[in-house]
């Protein structure tokens, strides 16, 4: 009788998730959609569609608006793409991370007395990757020019008004900004006044950065007279930003605040295209980037779950929270030892491994279905692949246990006000880093997912190129008893958290989705995909459907200390709405509840309904994401 009930109570749970309705209707197009994490951003994906341009060139100038509004990252940051060719009808990794530059080392780091690398400044900047990622997506895969691409970024920095979460970002890190000389000049319009910043609908002029967009487009324009070919003119662009002139401002402007980056890193560094890994959950092919990115974890996840009823356990019950909770945690403690750049690992990495049928299976004997496992450590999926485990050793040692986290409330710093009530502010903040994300697909079957980051408010501007400099090296590690595989090093890539998504079904795209977030990012992605396979939801319902959160990782940026980052087993973050009695039964299991009104970063995602021809947009409640579709 207790069976039956539960279960009557599963169904009902579930249907009254999928009958929910939403906050934001759901976008429809029939020719294209763009997403992403800005308004005026979404309407420069528009206006380049309506030039002719295909996904490619659409998601690209929206990154590139995003850019230039301060969207939680700028012109200095990483980018990491997955595109569907429909030419070939293969999805494509675009890896344009940039690299630790000469002389980022552990011992560097430790001698100013760092655990981690740092958060901000000069020394947490690797290599920009994103003009990069631009120029080589649009060359490869696009139709239009870099200048009709990048014609709405440049209006956007000729002035815009600017929105007020931005500003008031700004106005919150001001006093950060005034240690760097060209950001003060850029950011703080007012200095002196008692609001220094901008303010909401002020037109904000970013004078430097046009220029620099000019010049790229001036080498490309200049390179098409000498009838150069359109790949070869906007390489030219490329080289202009790593190799040129743009490059000397860059490195001066670089070392003049104290950073390590040189003309040569610059110079060195190289965009990659890479086969993405791949699963198979209950006929549907999901694609992430690799190891190099934390990507691998939600499809390790998700063969844990395969193994479990979860439709039968009902949407966001105890036992599916249970169930999630551990599944993620078992898949974040091998992110948290295995992940890190290919080309540097000391020894092959169990990829293979991670992702085998067998592994899975093994990870879910540690579910324990009555309470949380606080004890779960990384695996050994070597075994799974033939080879002995070089690690067992220091394994033995890892040590994934840290202390309570009470009363938090899961605003990431850059979207909360300054009447908020934030406690452990500092250590949310760093779990919740936001970035944005680009979501694009056209009627000639291009899909394009894209999650970039890096040069978030507050942001060190490198010279007068009007760009602000990643804060990615603070992805790194410099212990090896943390991550053998990803200590930093000079031309090394940083494991980020930064995880685009792409699934197909039956050979075609089905869904392309992507979220903000730090850490969240595959934890809300992974329920954001369940709950369209899993409870059917449409996927507008399942980008503003109540997540859960856990802290049972190290995290991967932010705090100058090991115990910064150091995992909390048990904490799990609940909806508000979460009912009295499932509150009850997940404290019975022995978790620390905390409760927030969102519970996942902006999720942005495209649905390629099959069935009538037509494509779905969806964006969360949760931030200032938009669509527009066609």
């Amino acid at each position: 009788m207790k069976k039956a009930m539960l279960y009557i109570l599963a169904i009902s749970n579930m249907v009254l998730a999928i009958a929910q309705p939403t906050q934001k209707p759901p976008l429809h197009g029939k020719n294209w959609m763009a997403i992403t994490g800005k308004p005026l951003a979404a309407t420069a994906g528009a206006i380049v569609f309506q030039q002719g341009g295909n996904a490619v060139d659409a998601a690209c100038a929206m990154l590139a608006a995003t850019c230039t509004m301060w969207d939680v990252l700028s012109w200095g940051g990483e980018t990491q793409a997955i595109l569907f060719n429909p030419k070939t009808g293969k999805v494509i990794g675009i890896n344009a991370l940039g690299m630790a530059p000469t002389g980022a080392s552990p011992e560097f780091f430790k001698s100013k007395g760092y655990h981690f690398p740092p958060e901000y400044g000069p020394l947490a900047a690797i290599t920009p990757g994103t003009v990069g990622g631009i120029c080589h997506m649009i060359a490869e895969y696009g139709k239009l020019s870099l200048k009709q691409v990048l014609a709405p970024a440049m209006q956007l920095a000729a002035g815009y008004p600017i929105d007020a979460q931005t500003a008031n970002s700004i106005e919150r890190g001001k006093e950060r900004i005034k240690e760097w000389p060209y950001s003060k000049k850029v950011f703080l319009t007012h200095l002196g006044e008692k609001r220094e910043a901008p303010e909401a609908g002020e037109i904000f002029v970013q004078q430097d950065l046009l220029n620099t967009l000019n010049k790229l487009v001036a080498a490309e324009q200049q390179a098409l007279q000498q009838k150069k070919t359109r790949k070869q003119a906007i390489q030219a662009a490329y080289d202009r930003f790593y190799k040129g002139d743009i490059a000397d401002e860059f490195v001066r402007g670089s070392k003049e605040q104290g950073g390590l980056i040189t003309k040569e890193d610059l110079a060195n560094w190289k965009v990659k295209e890479e086969a993405p890994m791949k699963i198979n959950y209950k006929g549907i092919e999901v694609y992430k980037l690799s190891q190099w990115t934390q990507g691998p974890s939600m499809l390790q996840a998700l063969n844990i779950l395969e193994q479990y009823d979860l439709k039968k356990m009902g949407y966001n019950s105890p036992q599916y929270i249970n169930t999630v909770y551990q599944s993620m945690s078992l898949a974040f403690a091998d992110r948290d030892f295995y992940y890190g750049d290919p080309d540097f690992a000391p020894t092959l990495q169990p990829m293979k491994g991670l992702l085998s049928k067998e592994y899975a299976k093994q990870r879910a004997s540690f579910i324990n279905p009555e309470k949380n496992n606080t004890d779960i450590l990384p695996g050994d999926p070597y075994i799974f692949e033939g080879r002995k485990n070089p690690y067992t050793q220091v394994l033995k040692k890892w040590n994934t246990n840290g202390d309570s986290l009470e009363n938090r409330n899961f605003v990431p710093a850059h979207d909360s006000t300054a009447t908020a009530a934030i406690a452990q502010k500092d250590y949310m903040d760093r779990l919740w880093r936001g970035t944005t994300s680009v979501e694009a697909a056209d009627k000639e079957g291009w899909v394009v997912s894209i999650t970039p980051s890096g040069g978030w408010l507050p942001a060190t501007i490198a010279g007068n190129t009007g760009i602000g400099m990643s804060q990615r090296m603070q992805s790194f590690v410099l212990d090896s008893t943390i991550n053998p595989f990803n200590i930093v090093a000079p031309g090394k890539r940083p494991r980020v958290t930064l995880t685009p998504s792409m699934a197909l079904k039956d050979g075609k795209p089905y869904l392309s989705f992507a979220v903000q977030g730090g850490d969240t990012q595959d934890q809300n992605l992974l329920q954001f995909f369940l709950n369209m396979v899993e409870f059917g939801m449409t996927v507008q319902q399942a980008t503003e459907a109540a997540n859960i959160n856990t802290n049972q990782l190290w995290l991967s940026l932010g705090g100058s200390k090991l115990s910064d980052r150091k995992p909390r087993a048990g904490d799990l973050l609940l909806s508000n709405k979460t009912p009295e009695s499932t509150r009850e039964a997940l404290r019975k299991m022995g978790y620390k509840l905390s409760f927030g009104d969102r519970t996942s970063g902006p999720i942005n995602a495209i649905f390629l309904d099959r069935k009538h021809n037509s494509i779905w947009g969806g964006s969360s409640n949760n931030g200032e994401d938009y669509g527009i579709g066609w």
